[in-house]
């Protein structure tokens, strides 16, 4: 059975209340015990003779005192304040004519030792419960050395329930480090799932960009003296080029720089507005990436099957992303001056192909995190991912992605 969870309210209450209505009650219990109640022919327990007396109503208003002290102490001075509780516990016990310190009077002790273990370093946790056993066997001895009788099954009770109260401590101290570190890793895992995320996001951006600026480079290096309105239209699309991707990276480190300085709430407020403004790129974008890659001198044809549709924005970046980093490794490694892209939306799928006819060697000279991302994508949305030469010469990427009945069909 599980145990029913506390109400907010209750688990406002401090524990050192907790502790004083435990030694409240407990001492309303030593009082009931030696009287006659309703339905009692005897008292369950004898009065000792200064029980009702002066001395023994000062005694109880001292370990009450000290109980209440030790209350007050137990979140600020938690050995302290059961080394006060323990005190208060064995002078009243001295009031109550008996052998051994009653599981009653020892009910507050109990309940600082759970709090102690459980919200303090587990030495702090096993030193309380060491003073709370170590009062309870010097009261023992004392008294076998003063050859007074003492109670030995009713002190192994108090014993048994003080290891137990420990014991509830401890494990609810282990449960909330666990819970703890959980949350620890989880947020390092989110830390570094976004992390990965930027990574791909910069490492698409850039790499196609500066593969196009090269391509424009070298073409505008090589007619600028036969063709100075071809070298210049080449160098204006290096600049063109340049400023996106420089625009694209300042947004990145300001939102970057944002995250880290703004409150939960200015930064979705900023998120909202930055999508306004720069809208993420998807499949609407792929003829505009087509035309300047086709501009840089690789052409690349573009094949629509199906019946286009509107995808998640997750999918819709991921395939645009597939496809643009499948074009980088063509115009950097491939070595050949045509390639084609295939979308195809079929039921449940969109599938995506990259072929070329280059020299098969599309990640040989890369870095490989052009296609390990590619593949970290795909992976993230449940799909399936190939890439590696074809057999009739050149380079092939496939990717396909899952989508949701939900996507809804538009015009092509």
């Amino acid at each position: 059975m599980h145990a029913m969870p506390l109400p907010p309210r209750l688990k406002l209450v401090p524990p050192g209340v907790w502790v004083a209505l435990a030694w409240s009650a407990s001492t309303a219990f030593a009082f009931l015990a030696r009287v006659r109640l309703p339905g009692e022919e005897t008292a369950n327990e004898f009065t000792a003779v200064q029980f009702y007396r002066w001395d023994g109503l000062l005694i109880l208003t001292i370990a009450c005192a000290l109980a209440l002290l030790g209350s007050m102490w137990l979140h600020r001075r938690p050995l302290r304040a059961l080394a006060v509780l323990l005190t208060a516990a064995a002078f009243l016990t001295t009031n109550l004519a008996v052998g051994a310190i009653q599981l009653a009077q020892f009910l507050a002790v109990d309940l600082a030792l759970y709090f102690i273990a459980a919200g303090r370093p587990r030495r702090t946790g096993v030193t309380a419960l060491s003073m709370a056993l170590a009062v309870l066997l010097v009261w023992e001895t004392v008294r076998l050395l003063r050859g007074w009788g003492i109670g030995t099954l009713e002190e192994l009770t108090v014993a048994l329930t003080a290891v137990v109260a420990w014991l509830l401590g401890d494990a609810s101290h282990r449960t909330r480090e666990y819970g703890e570190r959980l949350r620890a890793q989880a947020a390092t895992q989110a830390v570094t799932d976004e992390r990965l995320r930027i990574a791909r996001e910069m490492h698409d951006m850039v790499a196609h960009s500066i593969g196009i600026i090269a391509l424009q480079a070298g073409a505008a290096a090589r007619v600028v003296h036969t063709q100075p309105d071809a070298a210049r239209e080449a160098m204006t699309a290096v600049e063109t080029t340049g400023r996106e991707t420089l625009s694209g990276l300042r947004r990145m480190l300001v939102a970057l720089r944002h995250a880290d300085q703004d409150g939960d709430r200015d930064r979705a407020a900023a998120s909202v507005e930055a999508d306004r403004l720069h809208p993420a790129e998807g499949l609407a974008d792929l003829d505009r990436l087509a035309a300047a890659t086709t501009a840089a001198g690789v052409q690349v044809d573009v094949h629509w099957k199906g019946a286009r549709r509107q995808l998640p924005p997750d999918i819709d970046l991921s395939v645009f992303r597939i496809i643009q980093e499948s074009i980088t490794n063509v115009v950097r490694h491939a070595a050949t001056t045509t390639c084609r892209v295939t979308v195809d939306y079929l039921e449940e799928h969109v599938a995506v192909e990259v072929t070329d006819d280059g020299r098969g060697r599309g990640s040989t000279t890369d870095t490989g995190f052009g296609l390990v991302g590619m593949r970290e994508r795909v992976a993230l949305l449940h799909g399936e991912f190939t890439a590696g030469p074809r057999p009739e010469g050149g380079f092939r990427v496939t990717a396909r992605l899952p989508v949701p009945a939900t996507a809804t069909t538009v015009a092509a």
